[in-house]
């Protein structure tokens, strides 16, 4: 179900919402759908959803252009577009996740063959050119890991930031991106336009990557979103748990009779292995066509080089929830932790991201010992004098001396000695959610400006032990600029109404999603301020 409302307050402040409430409707239903398309290695069964509601919020401080010309204006004209709804959600058929990528190659034909700067890992991406995937053969509609014939979207921007949101409640996923751009929000827009599909493209190859690891084997989806391998012989399936549908009839699907408990938790760990391999290679894939579009711009704006994003995607799939983030964007579970409860333990804020900062002593200590011969690695508490987070999406003046000799005078980083100096290595999380899961918050930094990750989930649990009708999102945004008031010592109304770009002196871009987790339905607002 989507809703949507627009108000407007405080004078020139402009407030847009978006936010999403799941009708519940597929909660029950088990039966596999006609017309429902699978491989006959890869059994993909509908998930069920373990989220109840979304709600989010953004807030802007920082002054900047409405529509970047990237691209040659293809992002900013005609993909953005396609994906923002700042209002409400909206229903869009999902199309094959290789359109919006075609549109793009025509304009940068660009291959990662001409792109070195991304960091080797330990699983090196497969042979091939940028937006080469468009020659594969798109999978079906509801074929593949995101499988959805339809999907409900909401976005929009805040100052620098973007966010975004995809949903498929009938198929149990739900895609949730805030892309924290700053010198510009070019980068922002780039991740905005682009990221979904390629993490999409390369989450529906998982099937030829089970079809090579799993010969004899198969693998299926169950219905709560676990991920097992399927023992077949001679085509028979081997099974003593057989689902039944309301109608007695069998669901063929996860079969596992002969296959030890030990033998399916491998499996279940390998595959969300898998599902974290294949965001990062998505990532390094934007990070890579990103940096070479900014190579083909950047005589006529130099300033690309500068531009970059922090990035926080969480893709919550069934039960599994999976994290990637680059940056100091965070990611809270709230819990009472195994076997607790609401009466007789007390709520947990644990954070699902790690903080890529030079205030961390692991990212200091790890990107002093990769530059061991370059004494001003770390100038004034910043990466070579310039940026506080260590890993981070674009900077390409931090990661490739051509792109570093773009910029004038100043504005140049000196000694370059031994780029990059910035890494696009994210840190990736996989969690199972569980009946003491409450909720989940993501947050840019800006949240944790003013809040701590124990004032943040107490905030919104007792806003919704209070509010269960209401908005979290909107009432973090609200606490924080009560907050921020105080520390400049305004009234809220005054420091609303400094205008974006002097506002940033006193508060961050901020963005904020709240996920609900269950399935106990409610109602709820969600909002961006503009």
């Amino acid at each position: 179900m989507m809703f949507g409302e627009t108000t407007t307050d405080h004078g020139r402040e402009i407030k847009v919402s978006f936010g999403y409430q799941c009708d519940g409707k597929f909660d029950n239903s088990h039966d596999i759908p006609k017309g429902y398309e699978t491989s006959p290695e890869i059994k993909l069964r509908r998930a069920s959803r373990s989220f109840s509601c979304l709600s989010g919020a953004a807030l802007s401080a920082n002054a900047t252009l409405a529509n970047t010309n990237i691209c040659n204006g293809l992002i900013g004209a005609e993909i953005l577009p396609t994906w923002d709804s700042p209002n409400s959600f909206r229903r869009i058929p999902s199309s094959p996740s290789l359109s919006k990528l075609d549109l793009l190659s025509s304009s940068l034909q660009s291959s990662t063959s001409n792109l070195s700067c991304s960091p080797s890992t330990p699983s090196e991406p497969p042979e091939y050119d940028s937006f080469s995937l468009k020659s594969w053969s798109a999978p079906s509609k509801s074929e593949g890991f995101l499988n959805a014939v339809e999907v409900q979207v909401a976005g929009g921007a805040a100052g620098e930031d973007r966010v975004q949101a995809v949903c498929s409640e009938e198929n149990g996923w739900l895609y949730c991106g805030i892309y924290d751009g700053f010198n510009g929000r070019d980068a922002a827009d780039f991740l905005a336009g682009t990221l979904y599909e390629t993490i999409g493209v390369h989450l529906n190859l998982l099937d030829g990557v089970v079809k090579q690891d799993s010969v004899g084997d198969s693998v299926c989806l169950d219905l709560d979103g676990s991920l097992h391998y399927v023992w077949e012989d001679n085509g028979i399936n081997h099974d003593s748990r057989i689902s039944k549908t309301g109608r007695g009839d069998s669901i063929i699907g996860c079969l596992t009779k002969g296959i030890s408990s030990a033998k399916m938790e491998r499996s279940s760990h390998s595959f969300r292995y898998k599902v974290l391999d294949s965001l990062q290679r998505a990532l390094s894939q934007a990070e890579n066509d990103f940096l070479y579009m900014v190579e083909q711009e950047m005589e006529d704006r130099p300033d690309l080089v500068s531009v970059g994003s922090c990035v926080l995607v969480v893709l919550l799939h069934g039960k599994d929830l999976y994290t990637l983030n680059l940056g100091d964007s965070r990611a809270l579970l709230a819990t009472y932790g195994e076997g607790g409860g609401m009466n007789d333990k007390k709520l947990q804020a644990i954070q699902l991201t790690d903080s890529h900062t030079v205030d961390n002593e692991v990212e200091r200590n790890q990107l002093i010992h990769d530059h061991p011969d370059d004494p001003a690695t770390i100038v004034g508490g910043r990466v070579k004098g310039k940026l506080k987070v260590t890993r981070a999406f674009g900077v390409g003046y931090l990661k490739k001396k051509n792109l570093n000799d773009a910029l004038m005078g100043i504005l140049r980083v000196r000694n370059l000695s031994s780029p990059p100096y910035v890494s696009t290595q994210p840190s990736l999380n996989a969690h199972k959610i569980s009946s003491s899961d409450h909720f989940v918050i993501l947050g840019s930094d800006g949240l944790f400006d003013f809040f701590s990750n124990d004032e943040v989930v107490t905030l919104v649990h007792s806003y919704i032990l209070n509010n269960p009708f209401g908005d979290p999102a909107k009432f973090l945004l609200e606490h924080l600029l009560v907050r921020a008031a105080d520390s400049a010592g305004f009234t809220t109304e005054e420091l609303i109404s400094i205008p974006a770009g002097r506002r940033r002196k006193y508060h961050d871009d901020v963005t904020v999603i709240v996920i609900i987790l269950g399935t106990n339905n409610r109602t709820l607002k969600a909002s961006t301020c503009l």
